[in-house]
């Protein structure tokens, strides 16, 4: 190109001169090649297809990096946290505390009556009954009964007005569980709304049966005299002692409110040898209690450290059949 008819930097690339236009791809010293450039026609139009659709793909990509998060925040905004049209839990309006408090008291009440004091326990129902309920309830006025506890042990919401609260008592033979209709009005007013029934007591569940087989009798054997000077110090809640057997946390102890009598047993399952979780099963004599004696059982996170077992955690045991 002769001198000082250079192109300007914004120019296309290209963009050819007219006059290499006309030439195309014949001419020039590179064999017919143009200078490595192509001067066909259509080129020009393909570069500026193809800047058209980069431009459009980052438009989506910006525009739809941009959208997600906010339909995302708006959703949890609008839907409570909860997965988009799904139905909340049934009942889930319904004020389960106060109405479990609430069956609680109606029930020491209910569940003791004494025919010397008949117009007490009338006084003292009104409280839960609907206007217009008999005034005992369905007590004949004759006889005496007397709990010892209510618990609450369940409320089972049918809807946002209407629940049964289960009650469990204990006279002083037997335990009891009451079933206590509640309706709760707009306003959180409650009211036992219909008369509560007898129901049998929970059944006893069956532990299922320890595998034996599973068990580390020589890591047992092993852990017993760690654990007795382990339970020794725990007792008194030495902390200078306890955190030579700590794996770095920080062990409190019992304070000298019980004095360690026995480690009784050890259970270590199979497994890492660097890392058990046992249980031990421990004798105390507490401080007020006369000389009386409690065996206690504690779930033990131990590793090892070198030839040393270490406590990394202890709490109370979930292990069926921890004796």
């Amino acid at each position: 190109m002769a001198p000082g008819r250079a192109l300007p930097s914004a120019v296309d690339p290209w963009d050819l001169p007219a006059g290499d236009r006309r030439r195309g791809r014949s001419g020039g010293g590179d064999g017919g090649r143009g200078g490595g450039r192509w001067g066909g026609a259509g080129g020009r139009w393909w570069v500026w297809a193809g800047r058209a659709v980069l431009w459009a793909l980052i438009i989506v990509i910006l525009v739809n990096g941009v959208r997600a998060p906010f339909e995302r925040f708006t959703a949890d905004e609008t839907s409570g946290g909860t997965t988009p049209g799904a139905k909340p839990p049934k009942g889930a309006a319904f004020p389960s505390s106060a109405a479990g408090a609430f069956a609680l008291q109606f029930a020491n009440v209910y569940l003791n009556y004494d025919q010397n004091n008949a117009p007490t326990r009338e006084t003292q129902l009104r409280t839960f009954l609907p206007d217009g309920a008999d005034p005992q309830f369905g007590w004949n006025g004759v006889g005496k009964m007397q709990v010892q506890s209510v618990q609450v042990a369940g409320v089972d919401a049918r809807d946002a007005n209407n629940a049964t609260v289960t009650l469990l008592a204990r006279t002083s033979d037997k335990w009891l569980r009451l079933a206590v209709p509640v309706y709760a009005d707009k306003s959180g007013s409650l009211v036992v709304s219909a008369r509560p029934a007898l129901l049998p007591p929970p059944t006893k569940a069956q532990l299922p049966q320890d595998d034996v087989d599973n068990r580390d009798t020589a890591l047992e054997s092993e852990l017993q005299p760690f654990l007795g000077t382990f339970f020794q110090e725990y007792a008194t809640g030495n902390q200078e002692a306890l955190s030579r057997f700590s794996d770095g946390a920080t062990i409190v102890g019992l304070a000298n409110s019980v004095t360690f009598v026995q480690v009784k047993e050890v259970v270590a399952p199979k497994g890492s040898p660097g890392e058990r979780t046992v249980t031990a099963t421990v004798v105390w004599q507490p401080a007020a209690g006369g000389g009386g004696e409690l065996e206690q059982t504690y779930q033990l996170a131990m590793v090892k450290k070198g030839n040393k077992w270490l406590v990394r955690d202890i709490r109370g045991t979930i292990r069926p059949n921890a004796s």
